[in-house]
Parts: C-alpha cells; structure tokens; sequence
C-alpha cells in the first residue's frame, strides 16, 4: 500500500511526469480510501440481503402455505425463497468490490464440485429429499411407524432428513435418503380411522348371539370407538363403521368371535383397546349372562382295561419263530 509521506517522496525525488503522478494518485487514493468503501458497501449489502431474506419469508409464508396446502413443500419453498435472495446479495457483494459476474460463477463452480465431492453423502440426501416431497408419503403433523417399530409424529421435513417426535417424547432424525429404502406406515394419511379387532372364544355350550351382542355393545360404549354411520371404505371394498361381531371359526375347545371395531384416531391405540376389552371382560362376567369362556383341559379317564396291552405273536409254520 502507497502512503501518503511514501508518495510524496517519490515525487519529489523521481521529478515524475504528470501522467506518472496521475496514475500514482489514482493508485493511492484507491487503496487508502475506496477499497476500505467498498468493502463496508458490500458487507452492509450482505446485511441487507440478509434481513430482507427475512422479510420475504414472513411476507409470503401465508400465501406461499395457501398456494401449496402441504407444510412441506411450503417450507421448502420459503428457504429457496430465503437461499436465492442470499445469493443475490453475495452477487451484489461482489459486484460491489469489482468482481465480475464470470469471476463470481467461476468460483461458486469451483467450490461447488469439491463440496460434490466432499459430500456426497448430504447430496444423497437432499436428492431424496425431493423424491420425498414429491412422493409426499407423509406430510407434517402425520403419525407414521418405521420398519424399526419406532412410531411418532412428523415435526418437519428439509431437502436433507425427516425429524420425528416419538410417542416417548424423544426426537428421532432420519436422513432422507435412509428413510427413502425404509418401509413406513402413515396412520393419518386421508382418513385417520383406524380398525382394531378383539378374538375371544366362547364354549361350545354357551348363548354365542348373546356373546355377540354383548362384545358389540362393550365397543360401543367406548368414546374413542366410532358408534356406526355410513360405511368405511377402503379403496373399492366398504366395511361396517359400527363395531361388528363375527364368528370366525370352530376350534378344538369353543367357539371363536372375533370383533372388529374402528378407532376414531390412531394416536391411542393401546388405551382404546383396553378400554374396549375392560368392558368385554365386565359384561361376560355379569351373573345372568350365560356365556362361558373356555380354557384347554383334559380328562384322564381309567376303566377294567387301563394299563394292559394285547400282545399277538406269530409263529412261523414248520419251524422256530427265532430261527431263519
């Protein structure tokens, strides 16, 4: 860097010409005073791109969310909207300390392809990110159970993974890619109905359309069962909503029922059974109920003949039973 005292020294030594002394003043005046400018224009354009990404985002996060009607898919947009303004602002940056639009491509491509080597694996993710919000397996707020048995509810989904809040209220992160091969089942996708089923067995002596009537009234009386109305249809076949007794089979040692019923959400499964057999088990246990449910026993039964065995041999004609 030209100083001030440096330069006039020069001038005064050298006996410069005027073009010299021209270019020279131009040379100092730029290092001392308009680069240190345009270095604080650039760093305050990045801060107001910076904000101004911000902004944006508030400003159309409703319209944005209106337009697509999937949580994901609008947030996905949204921090594209919050990336490409960043970036325009990196180019006003530079375009403000004099690099040019070829120099700042240039770059971005350069560090582009070593971050495409480097991380390969986030690119896997981020392309199965996109296969995600394209498929829309889930969206955000669903219930979904991995392979793994791991179950809980969607809290957001990114180009990279899926974060998941499980029912033990633990948070569970998923790359895209890893969940992409994974089988998932989605418990609020469409309808959130959820069809359980209760197998007792009755003995062969007892009042079976009683025992039915009673487990259906049992799942019924349950608040989170759903009581009846049109048929619950699943793809082309329609099932009954209200709860339904069926006698399944014939078994060794009774008759077996099975119940089917509908849960109104998915998201208590386990309490909504219990609820509806803790009512089953009252109502079969009523004193003028005559159903009886079976257990597996056997009667040893001893007669004149237990404990021997008729044994029959065979001689060989003409000659020794032992003997060839």
């Amino acid at each position: 860097m030209i100083r001030g005292s440096t330069l006039r020294r020069a001038l005064q030594s050298t006996g410069a010409e005027p073009d010299s002394v021209r270019e020279l003043l131009r040379r100092w005046v730029a290092e001392e005073f308009v680069l240190p400018v345009q270095i604080a224009l650039a760093v305050v354009a990045l801060v107001a791109f910076y904000y101004l990404s911000k902004y944006l985002v508030r400003l159309l996060g409703r319209p944005v969310a209106r337009r697509f009607q999937r949580q994901s898919v609008a947030q996905t947009v949204l921090r594209g909207i919050r990336l490409g303004t960043l970036v325009l602002g990196t180019f006003v940056a530079g375009a403000i300390l004099g690099l040019g639009f070829p120099d700042i491509v240039l770059s971005v491509t350069v560090f582009s392809a070593v971050l495409g080597i480097v991380l390969a694996p986030i690119i896997g993710s981020l392309i199965g990110g996109l296969f995600v919000l394209a498929d829309q397996p889930y969206e955000v707020g669903d219930m979904i159970e991995l392979e793994t048995g791991q179950r809980g509810f969607v809290d957001d989904i990114t180009l990279r993974y899926t974060k998941i809040i499980t029912l033990d209220n633990t948070l569970l992160i998923i790359s895209n890619s890893d969940i992409r091969e994974r089988d998932v089942v989605n418990y609020s996708a469409e309808d959130e109905r959820t069809r359980l089923r209760l197998r007792v067995a009755v003995t062969y002596e007892s009042d079976v359309p009683q025992a039915r009537d009673l487990l259906e009234s049992a799942a019924g009386d349950v608040g989170e069962v759903v009581e009846g109305g049109p048929d619950i249809r699943i793809g082309s076949a329609r099932y009954p909503a209200k709860p339904t007794c069926y006698l399944d089979e014939f078994g060794d040692h009774g008759v077996h029922l099975t119940l089917r019923y509908w849960a109104k959400t998915p998201y208590k499964l386990l309490t909504v059974r219990s609820k509806v057999q803790t009512r089953a088990w009252k109502r079969l246990a009523e004193p003028d109920v005559d159903v009886e449910i079976p257990y597996p026993h056997q009667h040893l039964v001893f007669d004149d003949t237990s404990g021997e065995a008729r044994v029959a041999v065979s001689e060989v004609a003409g000659g020794d039973a032992d003997g060839p």
